[in-house]
């Protein structure tokens, strides 16, 4: 907090990390008079009064100051010292995130209605026992599904977590769907509903990560556990909102099942479009795979870096999962070479603390990092095999690498070694342009997840 005293009419003012700035004068009664200076993004304004007196009870604001109600209530939802504390993208993300938790509630009351009718509640011939032992199944094949998409794809969501993110709500779409359809087809009720828990445990594994992944984005002062908290809180209120509408909305449709599917699908249509527009709204600052191309490519097409917006409103959200080239950073030294010759052919011409193979056949480079290899070594390994795939797609390139286009194109495979040495020397030339250019340096080299390094 900084004050500042004048010898004008105002005695002084003062303005919070988080709050707004404001002015303080004399009243005619010997108090202090504070006014609001200043605009916040709800647009508060007016006057607020301090009586003289009192104790600071570690409130945020100061001794005696009024606070508004709907600053009160906001502080409830928002994490302490909103908006600085948290990325610019913040507040666009988290009211298209209500708007599908909402949606996604509303649908998940109308598949856990259909789940509850298809086990036999209210049918007086249905069988306790079968409808526990339906239940038992249907948990644990969704338990063994849960650890194993998580032995399996746990690495790679961090650095594709808005692709991971839209998946998980589109699958989640998907199960909230099958468990509608159970009750039709009682004969394949119990395999429905078990291959429907298992796609919602995936989906709790990707959605649990993913939002690890942009929790940590937004929050901006070390502040991950409280942005964390307050978004839980934000979704407990719009669960609880969802809820008090589902009471109202089943009994309506309840009796109908094709008002009750209509509703579903008109329902997942705005969860499907409040998921995109929420993660097109994210601008995230590091750089991954898909991301590192985009700027790459455009900086080799037109000599300048994109801007983070500019890369991530560019970013491929439907086809992220699955790039063109395989890059693999830090892979084992046994799973590149298994001979000397092999190993003394990728050290020859490396100055840089990784070696590189490229699979040509495959499009699949492999990188072995040494112990000493900080973010600028990973960040310049990372180019290097990104323009070792632009060999063999298509669009502009700048002289020297559309030669080594055409050699690629031209000559055997055999001469990858050879292509690999000279793409090291290209880069010599063009990557210190590109990790200085300054709109470079608002995105931050993300360290590639490596699998080790040796030396």
């Amino acid at each position: 907090m900084a004050y500042v005293a004048s010898i004008e009419a105002p005695l002084c003012s003062e303005q919070f990390g988080s709050g707004t700035a404001r002015r303080c004068r004399a009243a005619t009664d010997g108090s202090l008079q504070w006014e609001a200076w200043g605009r916040r993004w709800w647009a508060f304004s007016g006057a607020f009064t301090a009586k003289p007196g009192g104790r600071d009870g570690g409130e945020r604001v100061a001794p005696g100051t009024a606070v508004p109600p709907l600053s009160r209530l906001l502080a409830v939802f928002l994490p302490q010292g909103f908006p600085d504390s948290v990325s610019p993208d913040y507040l666009p993300y988290q009211l298209w995130d209500s708007v599908q938790a909402f949606a996604s509630s509303l649908s998940g009351s109308l598949a856990t209605h259909a789940v509850l009718l298809g086990i036999g509640v209210g049918n007086a011939k249905a069988s306790v026992s079968a409808a526990t032992a339906t239940w038992l199944v249907k948990d644990s094949t969704g338990m063994l599904g849960r650890i194993i998409f998580a032995w399996w794809m746990g690495s790679k969501m961090d650095c594709n977590a808005k692709q991971w993110r839209l998946f998980a709500d589109i699958l989640n779409d998907v199960a909230m769907l099958l468990e509608i359809m159970a009750p039709i087809f009682p004969i394949c009720f119990t395999m429905t509903i078990c291959i429907s828990n298992l796609a919602k445990c995936i989906v709790g594994v990707a959605g649990g990560a993913t939002r690890a992944a942009l929790t940590m984005h937004q929050a901006r002062r070390n502040n991950m556990a409280d942005v964390s908290a307050k978004d839980g809180s934000q979704e407990t209120l719009v669960s609880l909102a969802g809820l008090l509408v589902s009471l109202l909305m089943l009994p309506l449709v309840s009796d109908c099942p094709s008002l009750s599917l209509g509703c579903f699908f008109f329902l997942t249509a705005l969860h499907i479009y409040a998921n995109y527009r929420a993660v097109r709204a994210l601008v995230i600052e590091t750089l991954n795979e898909r991301r590192l191309w985009l700027v790459l490519k455009h900086f080799l097409q037109r000599g300048e870096v994109l801007g983070p917006a500019s890369a991530n409103q560019m970013e491929p959200l439907w086809t992220g999962f699955w790039p063109s080239l395989s890059l693999s950073l830090g892979v084992p030294l046994h799973r590149v070479t298994s001979s000397v010759f092999e190993l003394q052919k990728l050290v020859e011409g490396h100055q840089e603390p990784y070696l590189l193979r490229w699979d040509q056949s495959q499009n699949q480079v492999q990188v072995v990092l040494s112990q000493v290899a900080g973010p600028e070594t990973i960040l310049r390994a990372a180019t290097h095999g990104l323009v070792l795939g632009a060999l063999q797609g298509d669009g502009p390139l700048p002289g020297e690498l559309e030669g080594l286009r055409n050699r690629v194109r031209a000559g055997p495979e055999k001469e990858s070694c050879v292509i690999v040495r000279e793409t090291h020397q290209v880069l010599d030339k063009l990557f210190p342009k590109f990790l200085k250019d300054e709109v470079l340096g608002s995105f931050y080299a993300r360290d590639y997840p490596a699998e080790a390094r040796g030396t």
